[in-house]
């Protein structure tokens, strides 16, 4: 075998700094323990003035979705997650996406054939049901290894005769295998247990596992953050470093985020993906704080974020070895949050999408309603309630005119609506402060508290008890005409 490949690849590996990478598969969108996962990723590398490397792993031909590349693009700059090696912007030890490396993988296991680390396999799926099912009677679940004993001229025979075959790795049935993680520590596995799991598969694509280990060699990946489902993995890559003489990154495997005390989030049970909580309505920088927050402790009080403030804050030391659990509500706090910290502008900038979609009337001046909801929203999703009184008053029952404390009943509402409509239709100035003005007037005229004229004409203008700012805003914003026009439904809906 040619040595100088492996030699020239050799000398491309930056040997100086931290370097990470976040490496999805392009299989659909980006769920939140995958998030998690880049944030972490790209965290450690700027904490550290290092490398964020961007990889896409599509060797799972069967599961590839189409255009789920460019939604990983997309998520992690919506994120501010921007990397500094990847597919589209190159680097010093591209490519960096797996299936244009295919001739890598293969190369390097045949040099594990050679050094005794790997072997072919041969077994065809009928071999492996067999094998299977006294596997199960015995209450073994993995491969034997035959396919390790076959002799030099049995190999050569079936590979003369075109017989399919996959690469195992070899592992040793005797002694353990030892390995170190920063969040689990030290973790020994009897070898015995392991699998001669798949490198190469029969369509000359390696497995997940094989693939890794080589390309975060190759890219002098330094550490390396995944999910603690992939603890059991982590011997089977050990003693590929060992079998190649490679040094073994740091390894960070986080638990998953759970939707209970008893089930993960998955996308099959309805649990959101990052694209699916923006289209709720949710900021990228309030996901970004909350995902941030699920099974990390920052210590101290703090608990919202910029990037700039978790780069500062992040240790890998305040990683919960616990599963983290996805609160919704607290997500919504945060959500809420973010949205009034906005200045007006960008509020408005955000906000005015939604009004546009629900507000269709011409003259209803987008920029009065945004200030009176800012204040009021969880999430986007909570405007429609809000404001659909706006462009057209639904039917509402006079119960609502009822109010104990503001001593409003349905005769006295009506009483109070006929002397609203006689004093707003003399007023020539329509502007909050003129409005109110008059209603004052008509309060102290009629000797009772405001909130006996303000409560029936809220009701009378939006159908609702609770409205986005108060009654003298709504008239402003809906005007004369269709304030008065209102006033009149309500006066007729309590005359019947």
């Amino acid at each position: 075998m040619d040595m100088t490949v492996f030699q020239e690849l050799e000398t491309r590996i930056p040997k100086d700094g931290v370097r990470t990478r976040f490496a999805p598969s392009p299989t659909g969108y980006m769920h939140i323990g995958n998030l998690r996962t880049a944030l972490y990723t790209w965290l450690i590398a700027k904490k550290n003035n290092g490398t964020f490397i961007l990889r896409i792993e599509d060797t799972d031909q069967g599961r590839l979705v189409e255009d789920a590349a460019e939604i990983i693009y997309k998520t992690l700059v919506k994120c501010g997650l921007t990397w500094d090696e990847g597919p589209d912007i190159g680097g010093p030890v591209g490519p960096y996406v797996q299936t244009e490396r295919r001739s890598l993988y293969g190369q390097y296991a045949e040099l594990l054939i050679e050094k005794g680390h790997a072997y072919r396999c041969f077994c065809n799926k009928d071999d492996m049901q067999e094998e299977n099912a006294e596997e199960e009677s015995k209450g073994i679940s993995k491969y034997d290894g035959r396919c390790s004993r076959l002799s030099k001229e049995e190999i050569e025979e079936k590979l003369a005769s075109n017989v399919p075959y996959v690469i195992r790795q070899k592992i040793p049935r005797e002694g353990n295998t030892t390995f170190q993680d920063a969040i689990f520590g030290q973790i020994t596995v009897e070898n015995e247990t392991l699998d001669d799991n798949v490198l190469i598969k029969s369509d000359g694509l390696p497995t997940y596992n094989f693939a890794n280990v080589i390309d975060d060699h190759l890219m002098g990946i330094t550490h390396v953050v995944r999910g603690s489902e992939y603890l059991s993995s982590a011997p089977k890559y050990n003693l590929l470093y060992e079998a190649f003489g490679w040094d073994v990154p740091i390894y960070i495997h986080c638990s998953p985020v759970m939707r209970d005390a008893q089930h993960k989030m998955s996308k099959r049970h309805g649990d959101p993906s990052y694209e699916d909580l923006l289209k709720q309505g949710y900021l990228s920088e309030a996901v970004v704080n909350y995902v941030a927050l699920l099974g990390w402790s920052p210590g101290g009080e703090q608990e919202f974020f910029n990037l700039d403030e978790l780069v500062a804050a992040f240790d890998i030391k305040g990683i919960s070895k616990s599963p983290a659990i996805f609160d919704r509500e607290k997500l919504n706090h945060f959500n809420s949050t973010y949205i009034k910290a906005l200045s007006a502008d960008d509020f408005f900038n955000l906000v005015k999408p939604y009004l546009q979609k629900y507000i269709t009337k011409p003259d209803i001046q987008l920029e009065a309603i945004a200030p009176l909801i800012q204040n009021r929203l969880d999430t986007m999703e909570d405007i429609l309630p809000l404001v659909d009184f706006f462009d057209e008053l639904q039917s509402y029952s006079t119960e609502l005119y009822v109010h104990k404390k503001m001593k409003t009943n349905e005769e006295n509402s009506k009483e109070a609506l006929e002397t609203i409509a006689l004093k707003l239709t003399t007023l020539q100035t329509w502007t909050h402060d003129s409005i109110h003005d008059v209603l004052n007037e008509l309060a102290a005229e009629m000797e009772v508290k405001i909130g006996r004229i303000m409560w029936p004409l809220r009701i009378a203008i939006s159908g609702k008890s609770v409205t986005p700012g108060g009654a003298t805003d709504l008239c402003e914003i809906l005007g004369k005409e269709e304030t008065l026009k209102r006033i009149q439904v309500g006066i007729a809906l309590l005359t019947n």
